[in-house]
């Protein structure tokens, strides 16, 4: 993969990862998620290529539950990215912004959060996703649909450590 589509992939996984897990507790769908996470999972490509991903989470809730701050790390046997994001819950609606240190890459992300699902967009300045990712007690599965890229989908499982 080009270090451009790698670095979309490596921010499509911060947005989603930054969305927050879905599971309402509080009022909040941030309050779950409190804690380290880790996990796995492949990223597909135009070509058919897939590759594994390893990756370890950590989300730090503010007080009220309506905040969220993310540091994501993924690597696979081509490349390593880590990410930051902060995130807002108000009224069934998310949004936030996000960071890709190691490339200098910055974006938003906003959606919808019902129960145990979430629905996003994260956007950058070269690209867009659509982000999906659903939470039940200790599990977390995302999913990541790119637009204009030869990255296909990305797919990750995470479980509380």
């Amino acid at each position: 993969m080009s270090g451009f589509n790698i670095t979309r992939t490596g921010l499509l996984l911060t947005a989603l990862c930054l969305s927050g897990g879905a599971a309402q507790a509080a009022g909040s769908p941030f309050s779950a998620m409190a804690g380290s996470w880790s996990g796995g999972g492949v990223v597909s490509t135009t070509d058919g290529a897939r590759e594994r991903l390893r990756c370890l989470a950590s989300y730090d809730v503010g007080e009220s539950g309506a905040e969220l701050h993310l540091n994501l790390r993924c690597a696979s046997a081509s490349y390593n990215f880590d990410l930051a994001s902060d995130v807002q819950y108000r009224g069934g609606a998310i949004s936030g912004d996000w960071t890709e240190a190691s490339r200098s890459a910055s974006g938003t992300l906003s959606g919808r959060a019902a129960g145990s699902h979430i629905d996003a967009a994260a956007t950058g300045p070269n690209f867009s996703a659509g982000l999906s990712l659903t939470t039940r007690g200790s599990r977390q599965t995302v999913s990541i649909r790119p637009q204009g890229t030869n990255i296909t989908g990305v797919t990750l499982a995470l479980a509380r450590r």
